[in-house]
């Protein structure tokens, strides 16, 4: 038989195993549909505008959801809610510091710019440790080590 104290032992771990699961759930990125998008500071319409973003396509984390508002923080911590209908999937990332653009997914390819830590890379497709991406001059391809907005 269980005795009392080894069942609240039990059951204290099943709820923290539990809940802990659902604390990063949300934890997802998603990118803004728009050139400009308002940060509430709470999750209605009527929550008054804290910033706004004017960056298409910036990677951004969401860490909860609240009916049609998502908490979202960016890659430098600022956070904010914004309505859903201002995001889309995820589809660039932020190089976290200065990459090297190469012809082919392969560091002995031609290397073609160097990308600048910061900018908002748009991701045309991912395989294993790279990413074909496109900016405003160039298309190629980075590793997708040391960036910001990639979901596992």
């Amino acid at each position: 038989m269980f005795k009392k104290k080894n069942l609240k032992k039990i059951l204290f771990s099943f709820f923290i195993i539990f809940f802990s699961s659902f604390s990063y759930a949300d934890e997802i990125f998603l990118s803004l549909k728009k050139d400009k998008v308002n940060v509430r500071y709470g999750p209605s319409f009527k929550s008054p505008i804290k910033y706004v973003y004017k960056k298409l396509n910036l990677p951004i984390k969401q860490i909860d959801t609240k009916e049609n508002f998502r908490r979202i923080i960016d890659f430098k911590n600022n956070s904010g809610w914004i309505h859903v209908s201002q995001l889309k999937k995820v589809n660039s990332v932020i190089p976290l510091k200065d990459k090297i653009l190469f012809k082919k997914p392969s560091n002995f390819s031609n290397p073609i710019a160097k990308i600048k830590k910061g900018r908002v890379l748009v991701i045309l497709k991912c395989e294993d440790n790279w990413c074909k991406i496109t900016t405003q001059e160039f298309k190629g391809w980075i590793t997708n080590n040391d960036v910001w907005g990639k979901n596992n």
